[in-house]
């Protein structure tokens, strides 16, 4: 059994159902199969969005292949060296696993089932367990995008992969920095192999706020404090019924070109 909460209902809701990413937090990746954005989320991984930001202003990720993709489960790039191991010449990160805990409170909690709480922080899906000391995570859904990272978990450096598929057997053992917006048919559309016989690559790598306005994304996020999103998550549930998941529940995304 599950049940939504009744949070978003109350007065007090955001007054309208869809918000604008903030440029600075959008990353538009081009790739050979067309374009991929990003939006990234500090407040839950400020170490892995400032690391994956500067790459991209360097220029280390353009022209990088996708040199690992399995199928309906994730696509990984980033090493320079297009291959898994190693990374940029940049330290090593320690992990970022866990929703802080004073942002917990922020999140957008939608229903409790027997095994704990599923929400919404942003444009991230949220899970949380029935212990109560144990933090809340990112679920590992379709469109998740997180750190590549060897056996130990302080390896993260500057490779990411993103979900083709949802696994929640990798929730809370990666650090998740964002989620597709846009592209997820270029994400799906890159050629499988662990390399691909020909791999596709990213062309070009930038933070939207770098770009020319021209050139910029215009994208709308349904708002997880608005009704509408409180209507949206009901219909899912009306949908799904007992197999609804949080994955089941993404705030959908627009595009305003």
């Amino acid at each position: 059994m599950w049940r939504v909460l009744p949070l978003l209902l109350l007065i007090g809701a955001a007054p309208t159902g869809w918000r604008v990413p903030d440029p600075a937090q959008l990353l538009v990746i081009d790739t050979n199969r067309g374009r991929i954005v990003i939006e990234m989320e500090p407040r839950v991984a400020p170490r892995a969005v400032e690391r994956v930001s500067l790459l991209a202003r360097k220029g280390t990720y353009d022209g990088l292949l996708f040199h690992r993709v399995i199928d309906n489960v994730l696509v990984q790039t980033g090493n320079p060296n297009n291959k898994d191991g190693g990374g940029s010449e940049l330290p090593d990160l320690k992990p970022e696993f866990w929703v802080p805990d004073p942002l917990t409170t922020k999140v957008t909690w939608v229903r409790t089932t027997n095994d704990g709480s599923d929400g919404a922080i942003g444009s991230l899906p949220v899970a949380k367990g029935t212990d109560q000391f144990m933090p809340a995570w990112v679920a590992h859904c379709t469109g998740i995008v997180a750190m590549g990272r060897q056996r130990d978990p302080n390896t993260a450096n500057s490779e990411i992969y993103i979900m083709r598929g949802s696994a929640r057997g990798l929730d809370h053992d990666y650090t998740v920095f964002g989620r597709v917006l846009a592209g997820q048919a270029a994400v799906d559309a890159l050629a499988v192999g662990e390399p691909p016989v020909k791999p596709d690559r990213m062309i070009r790598v930038r933070i939207a706020a770098d770009l020319l306005a021209a050139d910029r994304p215009r994208l709308e996020i349904m708002d997880v404090k608005s009704r509408e999103y409180s209507t949206f998550a009901l219909a899912r549930g009306r949908t799904f019924g007992p197999r609804l998941s949080i994955c089941d529940m993404l705030p959908p995304a627009r595009s305003l070109n």
